[in-house]
């Protein structure tokens, strides 16, 4: 984990007299970001060589381009935003990043959009930014690439208001002539927007889940939603575009393991939208600066029906789940 707070003197991207808002200004940097990171991301796969290293076991990996990625998007960021707190998930030694690796562009559709009102005042020092730079590692170690997602969520007064998740390789099988990669952005009281917004078949109960973190809890919980179908996939960015795009109606993973920078993004875009993430217990999760990383009591989430999910969870597996 890192937690980058810089006082660099900001390049003025944005020096127009009737400049957006700080808000619209930091997504539109976070989606220019994120797609430099995708780029890095299928730079280092090309080589053959990932730089793969364990930090925790075999489970939890970590490769150059979650190293590069991080770097990218954290120095990138704080270059224009000096007093937002950033906090990426690798352990990272302090050093000079290329200027290769920065970024400095931003996306103009996002800047024409309005932002909400009760966001129009928010000053850098009250923004803190969660960086996953590759969320499903080990998927992406394995060849299961359509898993891999980029996150970048943006908190102010501990909620998710705005996220951005890049698919570095979305559209990876679909033949030589697809464009490859694509970033879904979203703000809330504005939507979400990169995707098409679909629901779930209704009267399905289909569960998106752990593929590698799974046990005999995360079991028992999933049957007593008595599914229909178990849809097991890597990354939590990648489990909430399941919701999002129908082809799951809930996330659930009742266990410790995800953390902030896996949850703020995505929580952002899914809230956007109208639908709902909490731990096992219900309890929403909070981004402020000084919270623990661990989402300790796991992760429940619905595009729609959420109160319905939430009803099936059994106590034996809230009792065994700390918040």
């Amino acid at each position: 984990m890192i937690l980058l707070r810089t006082r660099k003197k900001t390049e003025g991207a944005f020096s127009m007299a009737s400049s957006p808002t700080l808000l619209m200004r930091v997504v539109a940097s976070a989606y220019s970001v994120a797609e430099k990171a995708a780029r890095i991301v299928r730079n280092v796969m090309a080589t053959g060589d990932l730089g793969i290293v364990e930090k925790c076991g075999a489970n939890d990996l970590q490769t150059k381009a979650d190293r590069l990625v991080q770097m990218s998007i954290c120095a990138s960021l704080a270059r224009k935003f000096p007093k937002v707190t950033i906090i990426g998930e690798e352990e990272l030694p302090p050093h000079d990043v290329s200027e290769e690796l920065i970024e400095d562009g931003h996306c103009e559709e996002i800047l024409k959009k309005t932002c909400p009102p009760q966001y129009a005042g928010i000053k850098e020092e009250e923004l803190v930014v969660w960086v996953d730079p590759l969320d499903g590692t080990k998927e992406y170690t394995e060849g299961l690439l359509d898993h891999v997602t980029v996150l970048i969520g943006i908190a102010y007064g501990g909620k998710a208001i705005a996220g951005v998740i890049n698919q570095p390789y979305y559209n990876y099988e679909a033949g030589a002539d697809a464009v490859l990669g694509r970033t879904i952005w979203g703000v809330l009281g504005i939507g979400a927007f990169g995707f098409e917004l679909t629901e779930a078949p209704a009267g399905k109960h289909i569960i998106v889940t752990t593929r590698s973190h799974s046990s005999t809890l995360v079991n028992d919980c999933i049957s007593a939603l008595n599914p229909d179908s178990v849809i097991r996939v890597g990354g939590a960015g990648n489990k909430i575009i399941q919701l999002i795009e129908g082809k799951a109606s809930a996330y659930v993973f009742a266990s410790p393991g995800c953390k902030k920078w896996d949850t703020c993004a995505p929580e952002a875009i899914l809230h956007a939208v109208g639908g709902k993430i909490t731990d096992i217990h219900g309890n929403s999760f909070h981004y402020n600066k000084e919270v623990k990383h661990m989402n300790s009591a796991g992760v429940l989430a619905a595009l729609r029906n959420y109160d319905y999910y939430a009803s099936c969870i059994p106590n034996t597996v809230k009792q065994s789940l700390v918040p």
